[in-house]
């Protein structure tokens, strides 16, 4: 069940609440001064495996390697 977030409009109040999409589409029936809202978008990947953080030491030199070995390679060593 995911968790949504909700503004009360009558006290200005963002709050979240874990539930299920009937039992969310049946608590927004039964109170119209509440609305489902969007605060931050959800991740949508690992920054790893997105390419964001850089290897460690050793697996550079490694890289760095393969890449004195074969002249012909693009093998990013950063």
């Amino acid at each position: 069940m995911p968790i949504y977030t909700f503004h009360n409009t009558e006290t200005d109040e963002h709050f979240e609440d874990f539930m299920s999409i009937a039992a969310k589409e049946e608590y927004l029936q039964l109170n119209p001064h509440i609305k489902q809202t969007i605060l931050h978008a959800p991740a949508l990947g690992d920054p790893t495996r997105l390419g964001l953080k850089k290897p460690e030491g050793g697996f550079r030199d490694l890289l760095k390697d393969i890449k004195k070995r074969n002249r012909k390679s693009n093998i990013n060593t950063w």
